[in-house]
């Protein structure tokens, strides 16, 4: 896949669509639908087609996210259409990340959480349904603020059971389910992204 096939207009209405559909959707985290109502979710296509670039993109949107005022920006997809489609190759840039956080003294401020088209928990198999609450239309990366989650945790009951839920959700959606939710994050962002 070139950087001259990916519409990144497109690659922005799908992953919002699928921030629509699934994340808040299915509940899978309680804490997301503020955030995107208050129009405070940053979505980045990075062109990067390699990992150096995107870690140059990824040192930019933390250094961002960082200086933005929360009322303005609470958090950031950062969004790698052209790389990264291996989930190991994936899995391994996640250490670079981790880097860049450490880089910027950002550790305790910004955490990125992983969200990947082939997703996989350790330990599972590939095909597991469970591992679809962490898969994205793209590979992507997301810049969390420690200070949201913080808020975000202290006004939720009981945080322990969100994981759990979440395996319940994608265990009664099941795999013919989730295909028909993918499908429709598609058309919902071909609609989006069409002229007029």
């Amino acid at each position: 896949m070139s950087a001259q096939t990916v519409d990144s207009d497109a690659v922005i209405a799908e992953t919002r669509a699928w921030v629509e559909r699934v994340v808040i959707g299915l509940n899978l985290c309680p804490f997301a639908k503020a955030p995107q109502a208050k129009g405070r979710v940053r979505y980045v296509v990075s062109e990067a087609t390699d990992t150096q670039a995107l870690r140059r993109d990824l040192l930019g949107e933390l250094r961002a996210l960082a200086e933005a005022p929360v009322n303005q920006v609470e958090t950031t997809l950062l969004i790698a259409p052209h790389m990264l489609h291996d989930f190991d190759d994936y899995n391994a840039f996640l250490t670079d990340a981790d880097g860049a956080v450490a880089e910027l003294r950002l550790r305790g401020v910004i955490q990125v959480a992983s969200f990947h088209p082939q997703y996989r928990f350790a330990g599972s198999a590939p095909d597991d349904i469970t591992n679809a609450t962490n898969r994205s239309p793209y590979p992507l990366l997301h810049l969390i603020r420690e200070a949201s989650i913080a808020r975000a945790v202290a006004a939720f009951a009981d945080t322990d059971t969100i994981f759990e839920t979440n395996i319940a959700t994608m265990q009664a959606l099941g795999a013919v389910g989730w295909a028909a939710l993918q499908r429709q994050c598609r058309a919902d962002a071909a609609v989006a992204n069409s002229p007029g």
